[in-house]
């Protein structure tokens, strides 16, 4: 799911090289962290926040095969 959330996020900013994603265990649910630098930010959230939704709707359906709950936490 980490390298799904960097080439989505990747695609989709000015500033690629600032991307850092992180992912984590937490009471049986995966945690990604996905950092971006400031300027970034409204693209990747997008108006009310579109594009962040749609980014959390296709790691839910990659999740899906493999039985587990992902969130995915949005950083400046």
């Amino acid at each position: 799911m980490k390298e799904l959330v960097e080439v989505i996020a990747k695609a989709l900013v000015d500033h690629p090289e600032d991307v850092v994603v992180n992912e984590r265990r937490e009471d049986g649910q995966t945690v990604i962290e996905l950092r971006v630098a400031q300027a970034d930010m409204g693209k990747v959230i997008g108006k009310q926040g579109r594009i962040a939704k749609a980014i959390r709707a296709v790691v839910k359906a990659a999740s899906t095969k493999t039985d587990e709950r992902v969130i995915v936490d949005i950083d400046a």
